[in-house]
């Protein structure tokens, strides 16, 4: 059997996994096509915290949001921007705003002046029309020194909120955002000391007729369709459990530990921690440890279990209304394949969860050996488990397929996989529309796992970079340098800001990296693709028309604004989790919420009636407002953010 490619020197840039005559015999170096650069816990265990906690202030300047950062700080070598809005159009167009000649960046403990400068106009001033705001650009790259600080307008007794500047500033965030699978755990006790005690909870849907015991939708009353099914992560704002996207959450999970397992601790608060193994690893076995209850003897996999109600109960475990599973699928058998056998690579290469590798291993080639040998149907789900349709459709299917034939060629090294590869994987959606795959990195992902693998077909690796890399070539909006094109330095095209846009700017980020990651260009290049991908993070956490940190209740780990109300069951409109500033306890930290949404189908302004950036609403509430658009969290959005800010966290844990 042959194992995982073989890692590239990736902390130096421009060496990736590729030769370089592989590449120049390609053309494919982004140098040579003349690409110019751009001209412009919660975890309660330990958590750096800063702000209020590092000392008085001596500057008496009003915060405001319209100076936006990254709320959570900067590396010392990473360039540095802050977004000066002037609102014209949408629900903020009175904050107006026009920034003095000069800026001041000023430590926060004593007020020093450690850096001054002048803001330059974007786009010469003009109106951006997807935010509304027309604005400036203040750039501090060069302060690098470690410490924390604000930006001051004095002259418009103006500042922004606290920042950090260090290798570590994302490492407390990417620690709770992880822990956001924890608190989504299914039949599990959320106890002290590895809950925060405002966010404990017996474990939820162990009871009669429940998980363990949960019937199918369509013949409840034929007990021998009855299937434990035990464990697992909430999807979303319901607590529904659904293979399709825990495959693609897996996917990225287990993405960002392959590409970067030094960054991950076995410290992070979890019941698991301290067990020798990364907590990321062991949430993931959570998860594994359910879908292996989903498949049946004959390697199919169940595709959904759930309510057959929308009823939420907060907390989880006072819900003890029955659940339902809606039997197998081929949709649902071949994702978990394809994450079976991903999952079993990352695990040989590990000594202590090697045996478990062959469990997973097995369960993958059941899976592919039932995916292939049985008709193939894109209408398992009638949604009699609310809500929402689990099913993919069959083009999709074949791209999961492609996927699943990626990791188990390069598990087994069976001919069988290496030649369904081969033969299908021009299927997949990195050949069949631009941005490579952001809108499901688990495909494009694949195809460069196979391409950077010594067993891979020298055709079809050649045929995976050429369009990897004209992909990035032809699409300067979605990659490398063209920061410039998006006045809050992120720039989507106006038809991605719908229902998920911040997981859709998050996989545009990832598909970026891909270039680092791969070493798919030269030096400077490469440090544009980084700088791309890192700008999807800062958005998240602030450099955007809100300013406003698109996780939940992050203010104990630095935010000024972050969000407050997310829809959730657990977290939901009138409970004492209903908001971070005004409830008793507000939501847990870390969860990723959907994000502005243009299609927005209820009538609140806003976010109806705004530009688009701006069609988003810090609220929780339920029909007919509609606010699950936007605020509902997501095991796939989580995954995503997880995974890319992983790139930019620090080893040192």
């Amino acid at each position: 059997m042959t194992g995982l490619p073989k890692r590239g020197a990736l902390s130096q840039k421009g060496r990736g996994k590729f030769p370089a005559s592989l590449l120049r015999s390609l053309a494919l170096t982004l140098a040579l096509a003349g690409v110019a650069s751009s001209a412009f816990a919660e975890p309660t265990l330990s958590v750096a915290v800063f702000g209020a906690a590092a000392g008085p202030r001596a500057s008496a300047a009003e915060e405001t949001r319209l100076i936006a950062i990254d709320q959570f700080g900067y590396r010392p070598g990473d360039r540095k921007f802050a977004v000066l809005a002037d609102p014209v159009e949408g629900f903020n167009r009175d904050a107006t705003y026009s920034p003095s000649k000069v800026l001041e960046v000023r430590r926060w403990k004593d007020d020093t002046i450690v850096f001054s400068g002048q803001s330059a106009a974007w786009n010469a001033g003009e109106l951006q029309a997807s935010s509304g705001d027309r604005g400036w650009w203040f750039d501090f790259s060069e302060l690098a020194s470690e410490g924390t600080y604000y930006i001051l307008d004095e002259a418009n007794n103006l500042r922004s909120g606290a920042f950090r500047i260090g290798d570590d500033v994302y490492n407390a965030v990417l620690n709770a955002s992880l822990r956001a699978f924890f608190y989504n755990r299914a039949g599990f006790a959320k106890k002290v000391p590895f809950a925060d005690v405002r966010w404990q909870d017996d474990a939820a849907y162990l009871g009669p007729r429940q998980d363990g015991e949960a019937r199918s939708a369509f013949m409840p009353d034929d007990a021998s369709l009855q299937r434990d099914l035990r464990g697992g992560w909430f999807d979303a704002g319901d607590t529904n459990k659904y293979t399709n996207s825990a495959a693609y959450s897996l996917h990225m999970l287990l993405g960002a530990y392959r590409e970067k397992p030094e960054v991950w601790s076995d410290t992070v608060g979890i019941p698991e921690s301290g067990n020798g193994i990364p907590d990321i690893l062991d949430e993931i076995q959570w998860e594994l440890d359910w879908l292996e209850r989903m498949q049946e003897d004959d390697g199919s996999v169940i595709l959904k279990v759930g309510k057959i109600t929308h009823n939420g109960f907060s907390p989880p475990s006072l819900d003890s209304e029955p659940r339902y599973h809606t039997g197998v699928c081929s949709s649902s058998t071949i994702t978990a394949a394809s994450v079976f056998a991903h999952a079993a690579l990352v695990w040989r290469s590990l000594q202590a969860l090697a045996d478990r590798s062959e469990i997973l291993l097995r369960h993958a080639i059941d899976a592919w050996r039932w995916y292939q040998a049985n008709p193939k149907r894109d209408d398992c789900d009638n949604q009699i488990v609310k809500a929402g349709d689990a099913d993919l459709s069959l083009e999709t299917q074949k791209s999961w397929s492609v996927v699943a034939a990626a990791y188990l060629y390069a598990a087994t090294g069976e001919a069988e996989f290496g030649d369904y590869f081969k033969v299908n994987f021009k299927e997949t959606l990195p050949f069949r529309e631009e941005g490579w795959s952001r809108y499901h990195s688990p495909e494009g992902d694949a195809l460069l796992f196979y391409a950077a693998s010594d067993t891979a077909n020298d055709e079809a690796r050649n045929e995976i970079l050429s369009r990897k890399i004209d992909n990035a070539l032809g699409s300067s909006e979605l990659y490398g340098g063209d920061i410039a094109s998006d006045l809050y330095r992120s720039f989507l095209t106006d038809s991605s800001y719908h229902w998920g846009s911040n997981r859709v700017r998050l996989e545009q980020g990832h598909t970026n990296y891909l270039m680092v990651e791969f070493g798919l260009s030269d030096g400077n290049s490469l440090r544009e693709f980084e700088e791309r991908a890192l700008s999807a993070i800062h958005y998240i956490h602030g450099v955007n028309p809100l300013g406003i940190v698109y996780l939940s209740n992050m203010y104990e780990l630095g935010a000024e604004h972050s969000v407050n109300e997310i829809y959730h069951s657990w977290f939901a409109d009138g409970t004492d989790f209903d908001n971070a500033l005004s409830s008793k306890f507000g939501p847990a930290p870390g969860f990723l919420v959907g994000g502005p949404n243009k299609d927005y189908s209820g009538q609140i302004a806003p976010p109806a009636a705004q530009p688009i950036q701006k069609a988003y609403r810090d609220w929780n509430a339920g029909w007919p407002e509609r606010s699950w658009e936007l605020t509902e969290p997501s095991i796939t959005y989580q995954a995503a953010y997880v995974r890319l800010l992983s790139k930019f966290a620090s080893t040192d844990h």
